[in-house]
């Protein structure tokens, strides 16, 4: 087994911390979110290089073991990392291990966690569309004796329904993996967690028809408040296989 597969977390955080040509350390994933680690958990570890500098370490770019994950990168492609794509939540939710920078590192995790309002704005009104969209798809097909498209569709939805929901709140949706996590200790507004993940359980396990109308008209009302009638509106009278009978 050569060095750098026994490198190990602490041998790793001790090297970058002696090297000034890094200036942030960012931890992701399950070790970043109390109580979510198992016997299976590596650390996936964010090095921030400043803009121009060299380093030694780079020669450990794309380590991975099941101890350590390593992503090596310069300040400006961190400052883009996630934004958008899929890294977004997770550094939203990372632990700093070092910022050189007087805040810096933690003011760019700050920006990944808070979306911009207009950029939540028009994200709402798309996945707003597409879970109206996966809904129909699922009551209509239950109308239509399709019990397996219908159980399928709904499923569709609640992916879209929960982007929908944490963008209406200006947060990164997490990944399914933290979600009752995420609930737990930062609520959405107006939403009761246990009777929100409740509900998405026997959707996706059922396809209950009567609770995705019955969790429609629930979002319906928060996004007209919001401002997104007109998306629902071009819906037309299709709305009304979607609400409540």
């Amino acid at each position: 087994m050569t060095a750098q597969q026994n490198l190990t977390y602490d041998a790793f955080v001790e090297l970058a911390t002696a090297d000034s040509s890094i200036v942030g350390l960012v931890l992701k994933g399950s070790h970043a979110h109390d109580g979510m680690t198992t016997k299976h958990s590596d650390h996936d570890l964010y090095v921030v290089v400043a803009d121009g500098a060299a380093t030694d370490l780079a020669r450990f770019a794309g380590h991975r073991t099941a101890e350590l994950d390593l992503v090596i990168l310069p300040l400006a492609a961190f400052r883009a990392a996630g934004m958008p794509g899929f890294e977004r939540y997770g550094l939203a939710r990372a632990q700093i291990v070092l910022d050189r920078l007087d805040g810096g590192i933690a003011q760019i995790l700050a920006d990944k966690a808070r979306l911009d309002a207009d950029e939540a704005f028009q994200d709402t009104g798309e996945w707003l569309d597409a879970y109206a969209n996966s809904l129909y798809r699922s009551v209509k097909n239950d109308r239509d004796g399709h019990p397996l498209a219908a159980r399928l569709d709904a499923a569709d939805s609640i992916r879209f329904l929960l982007e929908l929901l944490f963008a209406l709140d200006r947060r990164p949706r997490p990944y399914n993996k933290y979600l009752e996590w995420e609930l737990a200790r930062y609520p959405l507004p107006d939403w009761d967690a246990n009777s929100l993940l409740e509900a998405l359980d026997r959707i996706t396990t059922t396809g209950d028809v009567s609770l995705q109308r019955s969790l429609f008209a629930s979002v319906e009302a928060t996004a007209r408040r919001a401002g997104h009638s007109a998306v629902l509106d071009a819906w037309g009278e299709d709305l009304h296989l979607m609400r409540p009978q």
